[in-house]
């Protein structure tokens, strides 16, 4: 598949594809300055832009690689969000913040309902986004309420848990780590803006922090109640279901033996660490963790990389996805492939529904649970007007948070959104058409996957 329109390929030229957090980088005196000198041009050249950009958007995003009529995608604004979106909220770009951090949508996405632990979520990631930006006083006034619900909530938050004993213990350690953090942002309170010492301190504090953010990720997990299973019709069984999370780990090397070039600095191999969605996303991600582990992308080449989303999934041979037994609601494709529904899953809904865009439910505008506002967002591609056209192509999504304004981001809802890129995702800059895919493995939650019936 080609770009229809020279306007999208003109607008990868000009504007470059979003650059994830760098702690060191966003410390230095010379970042800061380049900033403030360069903003306001920036924002002229991008706001004239993203109305043609926009445009463009509506009929061209990714579809299967075969010559089939393309539809690309349109990008939103987004910083990280400092609350949880509702059943009836517009799609996850409305307003002018919007969570694009992948860890972050992850845990918002897990279908548990503690009022609790999402507060102590919105000051522990809030606490990260002040530390990027140098807002030290904002940030330790978020460690402080992030401590006082840790003392005083614990029993209702523990109350959700599967295991209350395993949430405590959790507790427990992220209490220890409050201490050393407030010590660290402190510091950094007491030193020269710019200075090595601020940036040592700041950095410390963003490593806390992290930490701190994945025992969250822990706990919030204990609260998914046992035997939880995302609601699939019937007609589905026979195609696999992940019932639940999995891990993917993939490594990508160029043909030539060249290196990947990541800020100046040179790499053999792209390592990514994926999380893969069965709550938000059953019957997309069980189709991709079966042909992760049938090896289908093993030696498999990326077919496209333009700036906006890189590609593959397009095996050798006449057949434009996997060729497997096909599902009896869906059928097969005309080389003999399996093909999957289109699946969109709502916030606030019980279970996804099938076969059709939220357009086509009169339901335009409303919160997906998994958006595409992460950069390395995946989602599953397909012809532009048939829904049931999904096989084995999918797409990481190169999210420009400037590109489209807040609110037009035309992929939620389209296409299923099925899981992020969590570590690694900075390799996609320099993923070119060609490289090859020498090994996927899943490394955790293959037991998930429940096979056709």
């Amino acid at each position: 598949m080609r770009f229809h329109n020279l306007s999208l390929a003109m607008l990868s030229t000009v504007i470059a594809p979003a650059v994830s957090f760098a702690p060191q980088a966003s410390y230095t005196r010379s970042s800061v300055q380049l900033n403030a000198n360069s903003n306001d041009l920036e924002r002229t050249v991008k706001n004239a832009l993203s109305g043609v950009a926009l445009a463009t958007a509506l009929w061209t995003a990714p579809a299967t690689i075969a010559g089939q009529a393309a539809h690309f995608p349109s990008f939103e604004n987004g910083v990280v969000s400092t609350s949880v979106a509702s059943a009836k909220e517009m799609a996850s770009g409305t307003g002018s913040r919007v969570n694009k951090d992948a860890e972050s949508l992850l845990r918002y996405g897990l279908p548990i309902d503690n009022k609790e632990v999402r507060e102590l979520q919105k000051n522990i990631e809030s606490i990260k986004q002040n530390v990027s930006s140098k807002r030290k006083t904002a940030a330790l006034d978020d460690l402080k309420k992030a401590k006082g619900i840790l003392n005083t909530k614990e029993t209702k938050m523990t109350s959700s848990c599967r295991d209350a004993s395993t949430c405590s213990s959790i507790i427990a350690s992220m209490k220890n780590k409050m201490s050393p953090l407030e010590e660290s942002l402190t510091a950094s309170t007491n030193y020269l803006n710019g200075s090595d010492q601020e940036r040592e301190a700041l950095d410390k504090s963003y490593e806390i922090q992290d930490k701190i953010q994945k025992e969250l990720t822990d706990l919030q997990e204990q609260m998914v109640p046992a035997g939880y299973v995302t609601p699939v019709p019937s007609e589905y069984n026979d195609l696999p279901q992940l019932q639940g999370r999995a891990t993917v780990e993939m490594t990508i090397k160029k043909p030539d033996g060249e290196t990947f070039n990541i800020e100046g600095k040179l790499f053999k191999e792209a390592k990514m660490k994926m999380i893969i969605d069965g709550y938000a996303a059953p019957v997309t991600s069980g189709n991709f963790i079966d042909l992760v582990q049938k090896g289908f992308y093993n030696n498999m080449d990326i077919q496209r990389s333009d700036g906006f989303v890189v590609q593959t999934g397009d095996p050798k041979g006449e057949a434009e996805g996997y060729v497997g037994t096909p599902s009896k609601s869906v059928g097969a494709g005309k080389h003999g492939e399996r093909l999957i529904p289109l699946e969109i899953l709502v916030k606030g809904d019980k279970g996804p529904f099938y076969e059709s865009t939220i357009e086509d439910e009169g339901r335009g505008g409303q919160a997906t649970v998994l958006p595409f506002s992460s950069y390395g967002a995946m989602g599953w591609a397909r012809e532009e007007y048939d829904p049931n056209s999904g096989s084995s192509q999918f797409f990481w999504l190169l999210f420009d948070s400037d590109l489209t304004p807040a609110g037009k981001n035309v992929l939620d809802g389209r296409y299923p959104c099925f899981g992020y890129v969590v570590e690694g995702a900075d390799f996609l800059r320099d993923v070119k058409e060609g490289d090859i895919i020498v090994s996927a493995k899943v490394t955790e939650g293959g037991e998930k996957l429940v096979q056709p019936k």
